[in-house]
């Protein structure tokens, strides 16, 4: 009878904690991000704060947006972070995505050596220094890996009426990696590069790199979060992805994303409270 009875007590303590570990594997969430939200070292600042709060874990994968989409589409994460605002409306609309918010926004910068062998260093028309570049036929590197940087430069090509697919020559090299990756080539090889601000202010091997053409209105740069949707895909921990969001898009962590610096110099700048989409 004792064994009998202990041995249902041994079965109840398996039920119990086997229970208790799935609900701690509910309280963590997955993030399909850019690599700029992560290289910029924006996540270490904010996740220790949501977490703190809400005993949610925040695990991200960090990818082009092109693929943190693609990643969502596949139901692989809960939530998806990016910047690439007419690709994200697209996911809306296909349903793979309940609702979009803004969040915060910055800008891209044209980074490039100082010998600026194209000349635009001090520009702020980025069509007229892409057009320098193509003429010019000195070394660009492209992320070329479908991120919401590579979309928004394909688009600022367009803007200076260069078709790049059909003019690039050795000049133009596509390496399909972050932008890290990118800014690193581009040291390697005396290049120019587009690059989000907040990535090129953490950046530490600049070497002669520089920023050489900023402030143009094409060049801003909006970030938005969608939860995937559960109705797509039932895995979706729908619950702590949107109270991720909430946070994201409060006063707290509107806060907490602009209290964000390098050296005094803010990475982001949040809009939240903006108008919504």
């Amino acid at each position: 009878m004792i064994r009998r009875l202990l041995t249902a007590l041994a079965a109840i303590t398996l039920l119990a904690s086997g229970h208790l570990a799935a609900l701690a594997q509910d309280k963590s969430i997955v993030v399909a991000s850019t690599t700029s939200t992560q290289d910029s070292g924006l996540f270490g600042h904010i996740l220790p704060l949501f977490e703190r709060e809400t005993g949610i874990e925040v695990k991200v994968v960090a990818q082009g947006t092109g693929q943190a989409l693609e990643t969502g589409r596949r139901g692989d994460a809960d939530v998806v972070f990016v910047h690439a605002k007419a690709q994200e409306e697209e996911f809306i609309r296909d349903g793979f995505g309940v609702k979009r918010f803004d969040v915060m926004y910055n800008d891209f910068v044209l980074v490039g050596p100082k010998s600026d062998p194209a000349g635009i260093g001090g520009s702020s028309d980025i069509a007229a220094a892409l057009e320098a570049i193509s003429e010019k036929q000195t070394a660009f590197v492209s992320r070329g890996d479908k991120s919401g940087t590579h979309t928004a430069e394909l688009g600022l090509w367009k803007e200076a009426g260069i078709d790049i697919a059909a003019e690039k020559g050795e000049w133009y090299r596509e390496i399909g990696q972050g932008m890290g990756a990118a800014l690193n080539t581009a040291r390697a090889m005396d290049a120019y590069v587009l690059s989000d601000r907040g990535t090129w202010l953490s950046f530490k091997n600049r070497g002669d790199l520089e920023i050489l053409v900023e402030g143009d209105r094409r060049l801003f740069n909006q970030y938005g979060v969608m939860l995937v949707n559960p109705q797509k895909h039932p895995s979706v921990k729908a619950e702590p992805g949107q109270r991720f969001i909430d946070w994201l898009i409060s006063r707290e962590g509107q806060e907490a994303i602009g209290q964000y610096k390098i050296d005094g110099e803010q990475l982001f700048f949040p809009n939240a409270t903006q108008e919504r989409s």
